[in-house]
């Protein structure tokens, strides 16, 4: 690799492109200023590429990220028009994650033959070749965040110099340019990122679960849960070690079936039952490995115990069983997985406990912006009035609702897809009672706490588990988590009036 060539358009050809290669002259676009918009910028720079950066928004935070991009040589166009012309020159354009193919300009650079890349592509490229970190990388519908901390948390406790990177929040350039010598990344991989990501050849990867999610970004396809699918699947192309998959989920293992790896490669399961050999499980309340000991056979090896999971819930289970399948792959000993587990501490709004008064159990699981992800909640409890509704993001709610509907004491709906589930419940739960709240301010979530408080009885669990996105009332999840939260400290019991 390195060294540059030029193909007989004129354009620089890119397909070989490492740290190595001379960037300088390489006009590239970034299609978006956001966290990895803005890593991509800038490590770009530093190779002395020549850096255009397009972003519709002009906010504050824009303005002092551009400002100090302008600073370090890049051209910066904010506001509204300005990331929907592509430049004649443009050789390469680095998209942030929510960016479609069916947007203008990148629709643009497709048609013309100029190559597309997210941040993770363009980290793994410049990681080579004389810098390479290997990669632990999930992926799945749910349980991404929560699999990549445990992982990361795992391989800190075997003595690993470890960072949680990717979807997670922080970009994996941002890391590379960190003053550590890591021996492993944990890499959160969304499917927005793997569509635009060709080159990846990972030491172990997983996929959690697949199931009908963020179905809008893949409208323009014939097939969207298939287009979704496959770019989940792109996740173990070239593996070197493992692939992860899920027993419990046909589709994950198909993935693993079906993907062009490396010669020696193996598929792991993890299940929540007895593993078979090659396979992460539990027994006895145990998590054992018959995976990666060598007498895998006829024995296991344990690993942590059920209790060194938390929040202890079944898909939480299912997200420890994982990271151990990754991290074992990548020679953990046994006892940094219930050590790691054990040391994790994970973020708010994940089936998190925020109130308790006059046998009620307030959980906020607002992180469950799917119906899978509120499946997953809905599982661990017994009697609940739910809160829920938001961006639906082209899913449907039968399902859920009708695997759960005998554990409904009340419902509460509201945000801009509130239609959908309430019609869902008067189809499949006609006997469980259901409040739509109308109001699509933030005062939205005090009145459902309200209207829950008056169904909920001792005993029951009030879950925010939305099961859709958050954004057409709040600037995110974690603000949605924390009005609920909120609002539920200042209930003190049943309601009197119920």
């Amino acid at each position: 690799m390195g060294g540059r060539a030029v193909t007989f358009s004129g354009k620089v050809d890119l397909s070989a492109a490492d740290r190595l290669f001379d960037w300088s002259g390489v006009h590239v676009v970034i299609a978006g200023l956001g966290t990895s918009g803005y890593a991509a910028a800038d490590a770009l720079l530093e190779l002395d590429a020549t850096v255009l950066v397009l972003d519709d928004c002009d906010d504050d935070s824009h303005r002092d990220k551009g400002g100090l991009l302008e600073v370090l040589g890049a051209e910066v166009r904010l506001g509204p028009g300005s990331a929907s012309d592509l430049p004649e020159e443009t050789d390469l354009v680095v998209v942030s994650p929510s960016w479609r193919p069916t947007q203008p300009l990148v629709a643009r650079a497709l048609t013309r033959g100029i190559p597309v890349w997210g941040e993770p592509e363009l980290a793994w490229r410049l990681m080579h070749p004389d810098r390479v970190i290997p990669w632990l990388a999930i992926t799945g519908t749910n349980g991404k965040t929560t699999t990549t901390q445990m992982t990361e948390s795992i391989l800190h406790a075997a003595g690993l110099k470890a960072c949680a990177v990717g979807n997670i929040g922080r970009p994996i350039l941002e890391a590379m340019a960190d003053e550590i010598n890591y021996d492993v990344f944990a890499v959160e991989l969304s499917s927005f990122q793997l569509h635009w990501s060709n080159s990846l050849s990972l030491h172990s990867a997983a996929v959690l679960n697949l199931h009908q999610d963020h179905l809008e970004w893949y409208a323009h396809e014939s097939d969207p849960l298939g287009s979704y699918a496959a770019d989940k699947a792109r996740i173990y192309h070239q593996v070197t070690n493992s692939c992860v998959y899920n027993v419990a989920d046909p589709a994950t293992e198909h993935m693993v079936e079906d993907a062009d790896v490396v010669e020696g490669a193996r598929a792991i399961g993890f299940t929540t039952g007895t593993p078979g050999p090659s396979m992460i499980g539990i027994v006895d309340g145990l998590i054992v490995d018959r995976a990666f000991v060598e007498q895998r056979a006829t024995s296991a090896m344990k690993l942590a115990r059920l209790e060194d999971v938390h929040p202890f819930a079944p898909h939480n289970v299912e997200n420890a069983l994982a990271a151990a399948a990754l991290t074992r792959s990548f020679g953990v000993p046994a006892p940094a997985v219930g050590q790691g587990l054990r040391d994790l501490h994970l973020g708010g709004h994940r089936i998190e406990t925020v109130h308790q008064a006059g046998g009620i159990t307030w959980v906020d699981d607002s992180k469950a912006t799917n119906p899978h992800a509120a499946n997953s909640s809905m599982r661990a409890f017994e009697h609940i009035v739910w809160i829920a509704g938001g961006q639906a993001k082209g899913t449907h709610f039968d399902n859920l609702v009708t695997t759960h509907a005998g554990k409904l004491r009340g419902v509460v709906v509201l945000g801009t897809d509130r239609g959908i589930i309430a019609r869902s419940l008067a189809e499949h739960a006609p006997q469980v009672p259901v409040v739509v709240i109308d109001d699509m301010s933030r005062e939205a979530m005090a009145r459902a706490v309200h209207e829950a408080a008056k169904m909920a009885r001792p005993g029951d669990t009030v879950l925010m588990a939305p099961g859709c996105a958050s954004l057409d009332i709040w600037p995110g999840y974690a603000a949605r988590g924390e009005d609920f939260a909120n609002a539920a400290q200042h209930v003190d019991g049943p309601d009197a009036d119920g």
